[in-house]
């Protein structure tokens, strides 16, 4: 079998995941090159013994014999580097979001198109095991028909106010995960969205133009609902939980904990808080993710996440920012048209 061949573009906090993940535990693959804008991520290349690091995206794809690359760099550099890789021939692995308009998104995905490269989306909770096996109920019938999703994401502490000013907004950089999430979940496509935000957490953020604490409601084709709950500050730890509720029962998913311990004693019972942040929630789906992105590249299959996938989030994100500033409910077919 031959060896595939990838570059890991940008090694700030989600690309150094993927690059150790790739260097370690995937024998079809070879890491050949890294980059990175900032000279010091030279240690990060020698970390890992990858043999070429650059600076720049086109020097990145002017390495010799380079299949893929897999793109975690800042969010603005999204489309563009896509569109590159693309017109290079390079099958792709890219970060959410592709970009925050989505007439960019459109117009990138028509060049992969033309080019009939590869790309996958990395929307990583889609390979939680728990998440998987909560899809899997769904899809084998065990619940029935599902009515009633719930999904509560909330995060230990609000992102610095600088990133907040560049990402898109709560709806596009937080939320994102969870509209995914329950299109994946359901099977099913979503018709209206309906969100009230607020700022909660940090005057700041409001003073930037975001919100930091918000329940959407999303109607799906067949009118069955979710509810999506998001805040920027659980002071107990990042809470990520699941349910669906069917015409035939209930399926859940609670939080992971360090442990499953839990102490009984006359002054009441405790345990562990859940994990800390996404890093540690979702470590398995990060190397699942990148499992399946080089499954689809072995096997000639397609991917298991693509950039319709991505258009559609931010197409419900971009419905919540306007759901909120108009208090009503979106159509998706108002975005989309």
């Amino acid at each position: 079998m031959k060896t595939i061949n990838i570059a890991v573009a940008g090694l700030g906090r989600i690309g150094k995941i993927h690059l150790k993940n790739l260097s370690r535990n995937f024998a079809e693959i070879k890491v050949i090159a890294v980059m990175d804008v900032f000279e010091e991520s030279q240690a990060i290349a020698d970390e890992f013994h990858v043999p070429v690091f650059v600076q720049t995206f086109e020097e990145l794809l002017a390495v010799p014999n380079l299949d893929a690359v897999v793109i975690c760099s800042p969010t603005d550099t999204h489309a563009d580097y896509v569109e590159q890789a693309a017109r290079a021939g390079k099958q792709i692995f890219c970060e959410k979001p592709l970009d925050l308009s989505l007439e960019r998104v459109q117009e990138v995905l028509e060049i992969v198109k033309e080019t009939g490269v590869k790309l996958m989306l990395g929307f990583n909770r889609r390979f939680d095991p728990e998440f998987k096996r909560i899809r899997q109920l769904v899809e084998n019938n065990a619940i029935g028909e599902p009515q009633i999703i719930k999904i509560t994401s909330r995060d230990p502490g609000p992102p610095p106010v600088s990133y907040v000013k560049v990402s898109g907004g709560m709806f596009l950089d937080m939320t994102i995960h969870d509209f995914d999430m329950a299109r994946y979940i359901s099977g099913k496509q979503v018709k209206e969205v309906y969100a009230r935000a607020a700022v909660k957490v940090d005057p700041e953020i409001g003073e930037a133009g975001d919100v930091d604490t918000a329940i959407i409601t999303l109607t799906f084709e067949d009118d069955s609902m979710a509810v999506i709950d998001n805040c920027r500050k659980a002071v107990y730890g990042y809470d990520q939980r699941l349910e669906v509720f069917g015409s035939q029962g209930m399926a859940q998913a609670d939080n992971n904990f360090p442990n499953n311990h839990k102490l009984y004693t006359e002054g009441g019972i405790s345990g562990d808080l859940p994990l800390h942040f996404f890093l540690e929630r979702y470590d398995a789906s990060y190397n699942q993710e990148i499992r399946e992105f080089i499954d689809a590249l072995v096997d000639g299959t397609d991917m298991p996440v693509d950039g319709e996938d991505g258009l559609l989030s931010i197409a419900i994100g971009l419905a919540a920012k306007k759901s909120v500033a108009e208090n009503r409910p979106v159509k998706i077919e108002e975005i989309l048209s």
